[in-house]
């Protein structure tokens, strides 16, 4: 040790002006990396939004699933902030999409039906060209968009991403279950079928653009070209503002991986689907950092709906909440959410409310943007939430299924007009004689019934459901059209 004093002891004043130079340098490269921070933060941001397909609440390690490791995740919501109140639009596929992609509750465009609840590919509908996409709003202020994953809001030319304001489209248009090969009935094919499928039995179409290129798609590998393609468009798209939409198409059944995540994970085939979602997820953080382009990205992470409870272990978990996919009890439509953006939004645990609603103004209005005032929103800019305000501008929320309003949510309160199987399928609603009402802030697995408890409360809650309903103008339903019916009745 003496030997190395030796080697490095200096003449005083030569030791004290270089460790003020050293000191000296380190101000200033700190400083200096402080404002290009600062000048990256004023820049345009950035947006990515990653969509899964009938994940659960529970599903993600840092959400409390005690076997699904998802560390990727689990580190983005420790960087950035995890809500715990956060919703979808409908506890279904494809209103839960057009909610998410127009900020307006899917009864306002004829995204919803009572009858057929989700788009199939004999569909002859739609997301309806009036509608204003996030894309088309910012595409508006000068981004790049591009759409990966699952579509699911109309499969025919005119519905599809490149013409609802993305630049490109690389992805399956609707369900991984649909177009499915056999001569069984849907549910019969899944009581005897569900531990020996191969993607044979799905002729689902992969899309680039508006022209299939595989089919069909081999879904063992698509997580990981989704993936692929997302890294590919942010590395080309550096260097001005772009907005990418990915939208998984799993962990809805059927579960398929790639062979690197099969058998790997501690929750059985499921489990593999959830940890190569976060692997993928990680995948695209790494990017953006390579890129240099982290800091000024705005990052979220949520599914469409909760988990389809049905298929059991092939099925996610909802955690503490009741219900699950096909109802409007917590389960169904409260979801995981993950904000992220490296120096703009501070690690927190989030409990005010939020939805998929939110993100179109939100985002509009992060880019410089404004919404036109020519129609009804139902979403809110929740800016001020991410930037660490303590001020929320949602204290609501209407929770739909189909086009009845199954409850209502103020504040901490939630009133229930209806009930329904919890399990979600049958779906049939049962209209309640007496209201229920629920304090989710003390009780979100929806136990209690303290209606009579607080008659004010109720009535609060009617007007503001009542209020709501004057707002809605019908409107044609796009999901009960269907082709060649659609023609027939158009010829008459």
């Amino acid at each position: 040790m003496k030997q190395l004093n030796s080697l490095y002891s200096y003449p005083s004043n030569l030791k004290a002006s270089a460790i003020g130079l050293l000191l000296w340098t380190l101000a200033f490269i700190g400083g200096f990396s402080e404002v290009k921070a600062q000048e990256s933060n004023t820049e345009t941001p950035n947006f990515i939004i990653i969509f899964t397909d009938d994940q659960g609440y529970g599903d993600l390690g840092v959400y409390g699933h005690p076997t699904i490791k998802t560390p990727n995740l689990d580190r983005m919501a420790f960087e950035g902030q995890k809500w715990t109140n956060f919703y979808v639009a409908a506890n279904v596929c494809t209103p839960s999409r057009a909610g998410l992609l127009t900020g307006r509750l899917p009864i306002r465009s004829g995204m919803c039906s009572d009858k057929r609840r989700v788009l199939f590919p004999d569909s002859d509908g739609g997301l309806p060209q009036s509608e204003i996409t996030i894309a088309e709003a910012l595409k508006e202020e000068g981004y790049t968009t591009a759409a990966i994953g699952k579509w699911h809001l109309g499969h025919l030319p005119q519905y599809l991403p490149t013409n609802q304001g993305f630049d490109s489209y690389y992805g399956i248009p609707y369900s991984n279950d649909m177009d499915l090969v056999s001569d069984l009935g849907y549910m019969e094919f899944w009581q005897q079928s569900v531990d020996s499928i191969t993607t044979d039995n799905f002729n689902v179409p992969l899309m680039r653009d508006t022209t299939i290129i595989e089919r069909p798609a081999d879904q063992t590998t698509i997580t990981k070209r989704y993936t692929q393609e997302a890294v590919k468009f942010i590395s080309e798209n550096k260097e001005k503002p772009f907005f990418l939409y990915l939208a998984h198409s799993l962990p809805h059944i059927p579960l398929f991986v790639s062979d690197d995540f099969k058998g790997t994970s501690d929750r059985g085939l499921y489990g593999d689907v959830i940890e190569e979602i976060d692997w993928s997820m990680g995948e695209i953080m790494k990017a953006l950092k390579e890129e240099g382009v982290d800091q000024n990205t705005l990052v979220v992470f949520t599914s469409d709906n909760g988990p389809w409870l049905i298929f059991g272990e092939h099925g996610g978990s909802a955690g503490l909440l009741h219900g699950g996919k096909g109802t409007s009890y917590e389960g169904g439509v409260r979801e995981p959410a993950i904000f992220w953006w490296p120096g703009t939004i501070e690690p927190a645990v989030i409990s005010k409310i939020g939805s998929t609603l939110d993100l179109l103004p939100t985002l509009t209005g992060l880019a410089g943007g404004q919404l036109p005032d020519d129609r009804e929103y139902d979403g809110y800019d929740l800016s001020a939430v991410l930037k660490g305000q303590d001020v929320t501008p949602r204290e609501d929320m209407i929770y739909y299924h189909g086009t009845n309003i199954f409850a209502a949510r103020k504040g901490d309160y939630k009133l229930y007009f209806y009930a329904n199987n919890p399990l979600g399928y049958p779906a049939n609603l049962e209209k309640l004689e007496k209201y229920k009402l629920i304090n989710l802030a003390i009780d979100p697995s929806e136990k209690e019934d303290i209606i009579d408890e607080h008659p004010e409360i109720v009535k609060e809650i009617e007007a503001m459901v009542a209020a709501h309903k004057q707002t809605v103008e019908p409107v044609e339903s796009q999901l009960e059209k269907v082709i060649g019916q659609t023609e027939a009745a158009g010829n008459q």
